[in-house]
């Protein structure tokens, strides 16, 4: 009996420092645009409470140019935090998880330096994803990939426009398949990398 729950607990240690190493393959340090972290399709290791909760809003960029150029990702990211500062300027960072909606936010505790701008990020394809994020672990790049035009954007001129999430997986469909890729990184502009891990 007590070999049977030695087994198992060791075990159970086993499988729980496994997912810890597992999770610390996919975290990353976000980037900060206006002195605001920003957790682009990631989450901070630091709970929060919201406190803003805005939309994007028309993009001039777009409806001056009929829909053929749009703002990079970091661009959009940009104005949606204008746009919570306006609504609540007392925020420490922005979450995006998808859609056309970002949320400012506020922690709830103060972070230490093993969790301070660090953020869980999402995968995608199986793989992590790291929007605006430096991945804590060593990496190259395989391959770079720019989206091209964004047809919903032209056919309306400029008045509907993908989400920063539609820009994201459009780059994603491009880039899947690339040999030895291990995730997708974009650094804010208007391409994304398909990037394999140092060993």
């Amino acid at each position: 009996m007590k070999k049977t729950l030695l087994s198992s607990l060791l075990l159970l240690i086993t499988s729980v420092c496994a997912f810890a190493q597992e999770q610390g393959d996919y975290l990353a340090r976000v980037k900060k645009v206006n002195g605001v972290e920003v957790y682009i399709m990631n989450e901070p290791l630091v709970d929060y409470e919201v406190v803003a909760d805005v939309n994007t809003g028309l993009k001039a960029e777009s409806l001056l140019t009929g829909g053929l150029i749009n703002k990079s990702i970091s661009g959009r990211v940009e104005q949606f935090i204008n746009r919570v500062k306006k609504e609540n300027a007392n925020v420490d960072a922005v979450v995006y998880s998808s859609g056309k909606r970002i949320v400012g936010v506020k922690f709830e505790q103060k972070a230490t330096a093993k969790n301070k701008g660090i953020a869980r990020v999402s995968k995608i394809k199986g793989m992590p994803l790291f929007v605006m994020c430096e991945p804590l672990k060593s990496y190259r790049v395989l391959q770079s990939r720019g989206g091209g035009i964004k047809w919903k954007s032209a056919f309306t001129a400029g008045v509907i426009n993908n989400s920063i999430e539609e820009d994201i997986e459009k780059i994603v469909n491009k880039l899947y398949g690339v040999n030895g890729i291990d995730g997708f990184y974009f650094d804010g502009t208007k391409e994304g990398q398909a990037i394999s891990f140092r060993k």
